[in-house]
């Protein structure tokens, strides 16, 4: 008896190794190609088996076009051969786009090499597979457009989560400077960091089981935005292109339960009237877009002590505001400290999960419980 019981140990540690090597073995190449009337077991991204959330261009249903980080795309199928197509704007004629691509849980970062980009997953075992297509970078970096799917064949996914998120702000939402894995901070492009995928707003709303929504721009604020950018989160906050101010957003179409809004880093420490006034009406705009959501006002996880303590002085105004008038579904949350262990002293990777943690734990003991599993 014990022999059996050593070998069928020695069998289980066999396969797990096994496993773990056919795991290592999967890769991600990119040529350039597009789909064309020839193209075999080709799906069109129109297709209903395949998921979109974010900010999406519909114009052309068969090549839905988006700029900001952190939309996603969905897919389930059966087989051992995948690919999809991807084309990119090329904005400037240089600037490519940052992906995150999710396939079976491991996750893979790359960034197109063309403007029509074929990604083809290698070494996939033969049965069931789920991926997700995150856009790392922000409106900024330009347009991508998804172009559709080569497979055996797609699979029904499950239903979308009821729970739906959306994440206001800037550089710090956007998760900029968070992921230096690839690039060092200091070299390449200032967008070579980027990665939507695992800042905080994603992290948060994949632990609460949530779909996402990122609206934020590197640079941008309240009443004032840095780097001499001309445009502000009011002015901006509906559109499909931010960066750009271009292009109406529907926001029948995505319609969160919950919405936090970070910002006050770029604008400073402001006069607090004109800084309180715009972010009163600000919030009235949002809750004129959602009727029924619970919004929480966060201070600037980047601040250094003085900026928080007038952040946190100035929330808790507005807050008090709005329940004086009978708006009870408003919050704020203070982060304790500041997180500027990344790229131009952002949050790195590490602090975004953190940032995520506290936001989490907030909401669970504050708010969830009064919304949809």
């Amino acid at each position: 008896m014990q022999s059996i019981k050593k070998a069928i140990c020695f069998l289980a540690i066999l396969f797990s190794i096994n496993t773990l090597y056919a795991q290592k073995k999967v890769s991600i190449s990119i040529e350039n190609s597009f789909p064309t009337a020839s193209t075999k077991s080709f799906y069109s991204a129109g297709d209903s088996l395949i998921q979109y959330v974010g900010r999406i261009q519909n114009t052309n249903p068969s090549l839905p076009r988006f700029w900001m980080p952190g939309v996603y795309i969905k897919a389930k199928f059966e087989g051992k051969t995948f690919s999809f197509f991807l084309n990119d704007e090329v904005i400037y004629g240089n600037v490519h786009n940052y992906l995150e691509i999710i396939i079976d849980n491991k996750s893979f970062r790359l960034q197109t090499k063309y403007a029509n980009n074929e990604f083809i997953l290698n070494g996939l075992k033969n049965g069931v597979h789920a991926i997700t297509i995150c856009k790392d970078t922000e409106s900024g970096n330009g347009y991508l457009e998804f172009a559709g799917i080569v497979c055996k064949k797609l699979l029904t996914l499950p239903s979308k989560p009821k729970l739906k998120m959306e994440f206001i702000g800037n550089s710090i939402t956007c998760g900029f400077g968070a992921d230096a894995s690839k690039i060092a901070c200091g070299k390449g492009e200032w967008y070579d960091q980027h990665n939507a995928y695992m800042s905080y707003g994603p992290l948060t709303a994949r632990a609460l089981n949530a779909q996402w929504l990122i609206s934020a721009v590197s640079g941008i604020g309240m009443i004032h935005s840095c780097c001499n950018m001309k445009i502000l989160m009011p002015q901006v906050f509906d559109k499909i292109n931010m960066a750009g101010d271009s292009i109406a957003w529907n926001f029948n179409e995505y319609i969160p339960d919950i919405v936090t809004i970070c910002l006050g880093q770029n604008d400073g420490i402001q006069d607090s009237t004109a800084f309180c006034t715009a972010y009163v009406d600000f919030v009235k705009t949002v809750r004129s877009k959602y009727a029924d959501v619970k919004i929480i006002l966060l201070t600037s996880p980047m601040a250094d002590a003085k900026l928080r303590a007038v952040l946190k002085n100035y929330l808790a105004s507005i807050v008090d505001y709005f329940h004086k008038n009978g708006d009870t579904k408003l919050y704020d949350y203070v982060y304790q400290k500041s997180y500027n262990g990344g790229c131009l002293a952002h949050p790195d990777l590490k602090e975004q999960k953190e940032i995520s943690d506290l936001l989490l734990a907030y909401i669970k003991e504050n708010i969830r419980s009064n919304h949809p599993e």
